[in-house]
């Protein structure tokens, strides 16, 4: 009798790679509701990327609307290696569609990258942690229904991006078929970055050791790019943001490299589902470490306690910032080298060579600043997932005082923030500064930094007013912000926008350290804004109910 029912355990047992086949009951039913779920974050995303081409192309059709100054263009920027590495290959500016690819497709694979990654984790890791996963599994859901889910929605995101993509630049003007080429490009690359937050939800037990590996992972995948496009280009074919740019749209139309973001993310795929065959339900391959008998007398503290949140990401944060400025500092000496072999540029440069120099130093500082931002507004957002998650509710009810709890959370976004900054510019510093045989780069560019340091506080401080006051907008307003300064910031020209559209970024009422001379007004203005941003979230927070 036992013999027949353990035979009859075997026969119900599904069998597979690991002894178990794929059960994805209720796909269909669970995708409709994730799209319900995602759909005005999907527009944003979409039409964000999408809006982004188009401005692009826009802009620079009716630039370089000449054969003679698109050629300018190609000596200008191919001739130089910092240009290079920040935006993609020289090849891509054998045409002015080329030119559309190297000016924006790096910024367009990194939002859909973000997209992806935000997307999959969202419903797959975030999902587990709090407790919807374990609700829809115990319905007529089947164990991969929801990682099947999250992918499916990213692999329809992602083609929807490129059909968006692919249909604003040849709405432009553009050639059909690079258009196309384009957008499956960008596509791939989310694609990729997906699969990849798919396997690492199933290795790490938190979200945001999810988020920080996969971050980690963009931000290798941009440097990879840049040495590979100054270099020979070997290591450009290590990153996905390369493959989509080395397929070359509107000049050499190459369509078998997206056969490697493809192939990258079936390989990504299976390894998530072998992972995800060998760990418990809620759990990751890498589980949090048991901790102390007993709490340090800093944790102890809100301030503590906050660090101890906090502290993982303002590493993980700095480190990437720094790897990406040391890259961009190690470019500088360039510029000297294009400037000497191009003298008629120099002329429009008030400076000449030294000016040139200095103005990409002060662009890349920028950027660092931009990312340090990036980090400050997730970090502030934090307060509110502790909220929303049920965990500050049992701290303040422990007879802790609660603006002492939010101030714990102020305190890492804006401090982290500028650890962030500094770590960029310290790596900047130092390349640049060996390159050139002067480390004396790393306390001047360190200085150039602070100039940046209230702009980026008040992007954070915007977010904090949101939690404080409007909790449930809180992150579509901060990232909108957000989003807002960077393109004010960092494609403004390209888009050729008008000065009007910029006045509300903080950046634009600095001093582009360290190109220009520092004075105190505006340093001082934008500081006094971020902290009737601190207090006006302080005074909504103190005043509303918790969740």
């Amino acid at each position: 009798m036992a013999e027949i029912e353990m035979t009859q355990v075997a026969e119900r047992r599904p069998v597979g790679s690991a002894g178990r086949k794929a059960d994805a009951t209720g796909l269909g039913t669970l995708l409709r509701f994730y799209l319900r779920r995602e759909r005005a974050a999907l527009l944003a995303w979409i039409g964000g990327t999408a809006a982004l081409v188009g401005f692009q192309a826009v802009g620079s059709q009716n630039l370089y609307d000449t054969p003679a100054k698109l050629a300018a263009l190609r000596e200008t920027l191919g001739g130089s290696p910092a240009l290079v590495a920040l935006a993609g290959p020289k090849e891509l500016l054998a045409s002015i569609g080329g030119e559309v690819v190297f000016e924006i497709s790096g910024y367009a694979a990194i939002v859909l990258g973000l997209m992806s990654m935000f997307l999959v984790g969202r419903h797959t890791r975030t999902d587990e942690e709090n407790g919807r996963a374990e609700l829809l599994r115990s319905t007529r859901v089947g164990r991969d229904a929801p990682v099947a889910t999250a992918l499916s929605l990213a692999a329809l995101a992602n083609l929807a991006a490129g059909v968006a993509v692919a249909v604003t630049a040849a709405a432009t003007g553009l050639p059909l078929g690079g258009s196309v080429l384009f957008g499956a490009a960008l596509a791939g690359v989310g694609l990729t970055f997906a699969t990849l937050t798919a396997l690492a939800a199933q290795i790490f037990e938190n979200p945001r050791s999810v988020y920080g590996s996969i971050t980690a992972m963009l931000g290798l995948a941009y440097v990879l790019r840049a040495i590979g496009d100054v270099g020979n280009g070997a290591a450009s074919w290590l990153s996905p943001i390369g493959w989509g740019q080395r397929t070359l749209p509107y000049t050499t139309d190459r369509w078998w490299p997206l056969l490697l973001p493809l192939v990258a993310s079936l390989l990504t795929l299976a390894a998530a589902v072998a992972v995800s065959e060998h760990r418990d339900f809620g759990a990751g391959i890498f589980g949090n470490r048991a901790g102390r008998a007993e709490a340090s007398r800093l944790s102890q503290t809100t301030t503590g306690m906050a660090w101890r949140l906090h502290r993982g990401s303002i590493a993980a944060w700095a480190a990437g910032v720094f790897v990406l400025s040391a890259a961009y500092g190690s470019f500088g000496d360039a510029i000297t080298d294009f400037i000497a072999d191009n003298p008629q540029i120099a002329e429009f440069l008030p400076g000449g060579a030294a000016d040139a120099v200095d103005a990409y130093l002060a662009l890349t500082l920028t950027i660092a600043a931009l990312l340090s931002a990036g980090y400050g507004v997730n970090s502030a957002l934090r307060a509110h997932r502790e909220e929303t998650a049920g965990r500050a509710e049992p701290i303040i009810a422990a007879n802790t005082n609660r603006i002492a709890w939010l101030a714990g959370h102020i305190a890492m976004a804006l401090a982290g923030s500028a650890v962030v900054l500094a770590a960029g510019a310290v790596g900047e510093g130092l390349a640049y500064g060996l390159t050139i045989g002067d480390l004396g780069q790393i306390p001047r560019l360190l200085a150039a930094a602070a100039v940046y340091v209230p702009a980026v506080w008040l992007i954070v401080t915007v977010a904090l007013a949101g939690v404080g006051c409007l909790p449930r907008a809180a992150a579509i307003i901060a990232w909108t912000y957000f989003a807002y300064c960077l393109v004010a910031e960092i494609l403004a020209e390209s888009f050729q926008l008008p000065e009007w559209t910029r006045v509300a970024s903080p950046f634009h009422h600095l001093p582009q350290a360290p190109l220009d001379t520092v004075t105190a007004g505006g340093v001082l203005g934008v500081t006094a804004l971020a902290a009737v941003a601190v207090a006006l979230g302080v005074a909504g927070f103190s005043r509303r109910d918790l969740g």
